[in-house]
């Protein structure tokens, strides 16, 4: 099968070069900007001064979706004008049913609603833009768009002002851009890539000033031209923002612990952010202690495999333009995807010590690392070379144990500099492209830490991206490389994590050297395929990663050895027929070898969606593996074949455009010879009784028979026993939210989320040979005779041999956990820039070893548990232009 599917790539790879190019169908266009000679507008949103009276005005917009190519149903005219310091946009959007328009409230860069937005190209480098939307309500969004707009990142909040305003003709938009906030050189005489894009709501209808084929592989280099913007000089942006923040903190009491005996405590902070132009076309951000309190907490979840969990980052400072300043390994989206040479989780990570706690002694840690300071210098040349620099400063983080009165010290986090850098080139109007990041992690390391963790890591990257007719198809290459350094002791300690298992006693290369202090490996991607331009697209990869690859210390990555090609082929028809708006379908093919050449599986899946004329859509698909060579399986053992699965899943949402809509996921795992069954089902409701308000409730439940739960390892005699038990584990959540914008700059958001989670163990197993043919083979089931459970203990005793006596025991894992989290936060912009923070916190949680699932009670023990609150005010004043 893998044969097959290797000739059918490399015919794929082929066949292009004999293909004719598709030649963009619309001629691009140019609109003039005019230089103001009277003073500046006032940005009320109204447009009905004379300089907007008599502006040039651009007009001819072209339905985007969900018909491309014909006429839109409402007519859109705009207007450009500039001064020395302010580039000034004026949108007028006519509406035949001005009483229709859509005014929704959202929180910025959360627009719903009618809107209107301008994307500049001001580096008019045909790949990159710079977007100012806004809603007829008056909320902002802004947005920088990377590589040819196929990289969007909303988290960029420059400074700039705007107004709408609903007349008797429709509504109308008005911007003022200070130039500071864009990136140009003073030659500018050729113009600027541009564009002006407008969305009607009620009929979920998207036009273009300058047409863009949906089925292009990019944007940017699409826009039309904006001329006239010439005479100007480059603005520096010069922000500084210092911060005070104070918060109260309220836990439980713990009797004769000395670190829970007051019940109340109070703290308070100050740091200082800055946004400094060293050049127009060079920033640096830097943050000196900064303070994320108001950020939302990481969802609950309970992990029982060995691989780390990854979360999404939501600090300002780090989501900030983190393009740049990344590389993923993978390409495309799915689980792979998070996969990256830089994890800005890892800076302010939780310590990586856990100190032993003797009986009867307390111990305080902090739960996080503290940030010292960051700073990111990025930007671009004017020869188009776009760089980004980032250093951060860990503090070295100590817990405190206490036994009747006596003290001693532990450092759980050594003092650590993290330093990131990229550039990206390219050339040939955008058709070769060539980036490289890297990351240098150093410790400065104490004990008992200097045995646990690397002392150094270093790791790079290279990516090289090839376009070929008008950017119809695709060459991409990717290689990366990783060095870690450390004690003999921690070293051994990477090689035997679940990243590389090199102590497997089945492996055939890469063998477990406890004398190394040092680990290398590499790893990389090609990928060649029709990207655009065609509604039908397809691609061929080959992924590859060495044992010794390991980014995880300033990256992140779950697993080495591994050799992975994969087949994608993907239609879509965007243009609306019958009952469907759109449509499309994909499948992929991937086969799994390991760098000793065994196979270790196949799979692929085929999935497709649809959305109908009333905007209801719905999306199905079904994954399938065949049996799986799983070498992490016993976590350090030999392999184990699991079985074969099918995993069939499905998704149906009603019109978001409703004040009530609602979201319901189904997913499936089947697994065959008895191996178990997952059940997942979400619902997400959504209900917006007034354009200021939003309420949701996501309701989850998920249900999980496995046979082959990993429990432990333990030892009978000199042979190794891999425990593994049946779990029948159950979770139950709900997520809930609550968006009120009283203004565009004044919103108060709820989240808070209930978590229930159990897990029971039965038929207790060890395995015997995890290779065998038949399922029934690779184990044994403990016989009641051979154990017996000790409950004060949460223990199995094993007599293997029937003899009477304990050969070993074994950790019984039921468990029952709970937890609820929540964050209340009012926030207001009360001048740009500068905002007010009020936060209120909450987290409660404990476990149990019930094992059984409860709804009644676990909820009933969730409320006893004493919480743990948070109540803060964080004020931040910009100062700047």
């Amino acid at each position: 099968m893998s044969l097959k599917l290797d000739l059918l790539v490399v015919l794929l790879l082929v066949v292009p070069f004999t293909l004719p190019a598709q030649e963009n169908k619309y001629p691009k266009k140019v609109h003039h900007a005019a230089r103001l000679t009277d003073g500046p507008p006032h940005i009320d949103g109204r447009l009905d001064e004379p300089m907007w009276l008599n502006a040039n005005r651009g007009s001819d917009f072209i339905q985007h979706e969900p018909s491309e190519g014909k006429a839109p149903s409402q007519k859109t005219e705009f207007a450009i004008v500039f001064d020395e310091n302010n580039l000034y946009v004026g949108i007028w959007a006519y509406d035949t049913h001005p009483d229709s328009i859509s005014r929704r409230l959202t929180r910025r860069d959360q627009v719903d609603g009618d809107i209107v937005g301008v994307e500049i190209d001001s580096y008019h480098d045909h790949r990159t833009s710079f977007g100012f939307w806004v809603s007829a309500s008056g909320v902002k969004m802004d947005r920088i768009a990377t590589d040819d707009g196929r990289t969007e990142d909303d988290t960029w909040d420059p400074i700039w002002y705007v107004q709408s305003a609903i007349t008797q003709e429709g509504w109308t938009a008005e911007m003022r851009i200070p130039l500071s906030q864009l990136r140009f050189s003073e030659d500018n005489d050729s113009g600027w890539g541009f564009n002006v894009l407008r969305s009607v709501f009620r009929v979920e209808e998207t036009s273009l000033w300058q047409p863009v084929p949906r089925n292009a592989s990019g944007m940017v280099s699409y826009y039309g031209d904006l001329i006239g913007v010439s005479g100007i000089k480059p603005r520096k942006q010069a922000d500084i923002t210092p911060y005070v923040v104070g918060s109260v903190v309220t836990d439980r009491v713990i009797e004769g612990n000395p670190y829970a005996k007051k019940g109340t405590g109070f703290q308070y902070n100050a740091g200082l952010d800055s946004k400094i132009g060293i050049t127009n076309n060079v920033t640096l951000d830097l943050t000196i202690n900064p303070d994320f309190g108001q950020v939302e907490a990481d969802p609950s979840e309970v992990n029982l495999t060995a691989y780390e969990t990854f979360f999404q980052e939501k600090r300002p400072f780090f989501i900030e333009g983190r393009s740049i300043l990344s590389m993923s390994l993978m390409f495309g989206d799915g689980d792979l995807a998070d996969e990256n040479m830089f994890y800005t989780r890892r800076v302010g990570r939780r310590p990586q010590g856990s100190p032993t706690i003797e009986e009867g002694e307390y111990i305080h840690q902090p739960e996080f690392t503290t940030i010292l300071a960051a700073a990111k210098i990025t930007g671009k040349t004017e020869k188009g070379l776009s760089f980004g620099l980032m250093e951060s400063i860990t503090q070295n983080e100590v817990a405190e144990m206490d036994l009747d009165g006596e003290k001693r010290y532990e450092t759980v986090e050594p003092l650590t500099n993290y330093l990131v850098g990229s550039i990206h080139k390219d050339y040939n109007d955008g058709n070769t492209v060539i980036s490289g990041i890297l990351a240098a992690t150093n410790r400065k390391l104490e004990d008992p830490l200097t045995d646990q963790i690397h002392r150094s890591a270093y790791t790079g990257g290279l990516t090289f991206q090839q376009f070929f007719k008008n950017k119809s198809y695709m060459l991409l290459v990717k290689t990366y490389t990783s060095d870690v350094n450390g004690t003999a002791q921690a070293i051994a300690r990477t090689q035997q994590s679940s990243t590389h298992y090199y102590q497997r006693p089945d492996r055939r290369n890469y063998l477990l050297d406890t004398t190394r202090t040092a680990l290398i490996g590499n790893g990389g991607s090609i990928f060649f395929g029709k990207i655009g331009n065609s509604d039908f697209q397809w691609g061929g990869f080959m992924n590859w990663k060495t044992p010794g690859i390991n980014l995880n210390d300033a990256g992140f990555i779950q697993s080495s050895d591994q050799l992975m090609p994969i087949f994608w082929a993907g239609y879509q028809v965007n243009e609306p027929f019958w009952i469907i708006r759109s449509s499309n379908v994909n499948t992929n093919h991937w086969t799994v070898f390991d760098f000793a050449g065994q196979y270790q599986g196949y799979g692929g899946n085929i999935n497709g969606s649809l959305t109908f004329r009333n905007l209801w859509s719905m999306s199905a698909g079904l994954n399938w593996e065949t049996e799986t060579i799983e070498t992490g399986m016993l976590r350090g053992g030999p392999a184990f074949i699991n079985p074969a699965g099918l995993y069939p899943w499905i998704n149906l949402r009603t019109d978001t455009r409703k004040k009530l809509s609602v979201r319901v996921y189904e997913s499936v795992n089947l697994y065959d010879e008895g191996h178990g069954y997952y059940f997942n089902t979400e619902v997400e409701i959504t209900y917006k009784p007034i354009d200021a308000l939003s309420l949701s409730l996501s309701p989850n439940y998920m249900k999980n028979i496995c046979n082959m739960q990993y429990i432990g390892k333990a030892s009978f005699g000199d042979t190794p026993r891999y425990i593994f038990g049946l779990i029948d584990q159950h979770v139950v959540g709900l997520s809930m939210r609550v968006n009120l914008t009283l203004t565009p700059n004044f919103t108060i958001q709820y989240w808070g989320q209930p978590f229930l989670a159990s897990g029971r163990y039965a038929d207790l197993k060890y395995v015997t040979d995890g290779m065998a043919d038949e399922y029934a083979n690779r184990y044994a089931s403990f016989t009641d005779d051979q154990i017996e459970y000790d409950p004060s203990k949460s223990q199995c005793r094993v007599d293997e041999n029937h003899d009477g006596t304990i050969d070993y025991t074994v950790d019984h894992p039921d468990f029952n956990f709970k937890e609820f989290k929540s964050n209340l936060v009012l926030r207001w912009e009360y001048r740009p820039g500068s905002v007010l923070f009020l936060v209120w916190s909450q987290d409660r949680s404990g476990s149990d070893p019930f094992g059984d699932f409860s709804f009644r009670r676990d909820v009933s023990d969730l409320y006893d548990i004493t919480p743990r609150n948070v109540f803060l005010i964080k004020f931040s004043y910009r100062i700047g232009r």
